[in-house]
């Protein structure tokens, strides 16, 4: 009786870049590190490089949503005609919190697309 052995399926679908996944852990770093202004490029990484090569819908809602979180403090930072000199000492903290949660969500659906199997299209 000959046994065969199943070897895996291959896992379908784009994984995201090293490039992608090293920026998404930079975001809550800089941000914490009170270099929220500088933070904006990797963000900018995370959302171009996940919409245009992840293929995983709950990893490109969780980037959008980074985006936005980062996007408002930026934009009343820059409207405010009497703002702080920086970005950091200008954003509330509950905006700071906000974006390290969900560069944390964006690293957890990184992760999980990462190890789950995605169904061919």
């Amino acid at each position: 009786m000959a046994t065969t052995a199943e070897s895996p399926q291959p896992h379908t679908g784009r994984r995201a870049p090293l490039p992608v996944t090293v920026a998404s852990w930079a975001v809550p770093v800089m941000v914490v590190g009170q270099f929220a202004l500088i933070a904006g490029l990797p963000v900018m990484i995370v959302l171009v490089g996940a919409h245009r090569s992840v293929r995983d819908r709950a990893v490109r809602w969780a980037t959008t949503l980074l985006a936005v979180a980062y996007a408002v403090p930026l934009v009343v930072w820059l409207a405010r005609p009497d703002g702080a000199q920086s970005l950091s000492k200008d954003m509330h903290p509950v905006f700071a919190a906000l974006i390290v949660a969900t560069s944390a969500a964006v690293i957890a659906t990184l992760h999980r697309s990462r190890t789950r199997r995605l169904p061919a299209r």
